[in-house]
């Protein structure tokens, strides 16, 4: 029910027409490494929108949905860390600086460069990127990889998990799109 909330007021934000591309199960991945553990979680219920008209795009993703290998790790980032009851959503909301070098009708590899607002725990940062589009059968697929700091975020950890959770998190983003009728 909250995924087709949010997928409606994506659409809405974005007018329709024959250039956009959407998905409601796009993946997204965080990866955090130290020498005490490796902590990793992804989830496949991303809701992305790309107009390939002018590069503008849309990211949102409910934090409950990210899934650990254990149940701990998951109820700490919940509870604790993202807080997510109070902060359910994380949004990423920019452009792809060089849309105009992205060939949509064509097959292929594309790098992009991608700029906009990250929120995440309810905190909103400007982030510049680069990644790739890669177009298959008229259908682009997003993917990225980039690192954000924590403490950018206002994201705290205890004392007592410091040497647990790394300071920098690696984030990978993964979204096959459709066009949107």
């Amino acid at each position: 029910m909250k995924t087709g909330i949010i997928l409606l007021s994506l659409l809405f934000s974005i007018s329709v027409s024959a250039q956009k591309f959407f998905t409601k199960t796009g993946r997204i991945s965080f990866f955090s490494s130290t020498s005490v553990e490796d902590i990793e979680a992804s989830t496949n219920s991303v809701v992305a929108i790309l107009d390939s008209k002018t590069g503008e795009m849309q990211f949102s993703v409910l934090m409950k949905g990210f899934e650990f290998r254990k149940a701990l790790m998951q109820e700490h980032f919940n509870e604790q860390y993202v807080e997510s009851d109070k902060y359910p959503r994380s949004e990423f909301k920019g452009s792809i600086l060089n849309n105009s070098e992205i060939n949509y009708t064509v097959d292929g590899t594309y790098n992009a460069r991608v700029k906009g607002q990250l929120t995440i725990h309810g905190q909103a940062r400007e982030i510049e990127t680069s990644g790739t589009i890669v177009v298959s059968g008229g259908k682009p697929a997003l993917k990225s990889v980039f690192n954000i700091k924590i403490a950018d975020y206002k994201i705290t950890v205890p004392r007592i998990h410091r040497d647990n959770i790394s300071s920098t998190i690696r984030i990978t983003v993964d979204c096959k799109l459709e066009p949107l009728k």
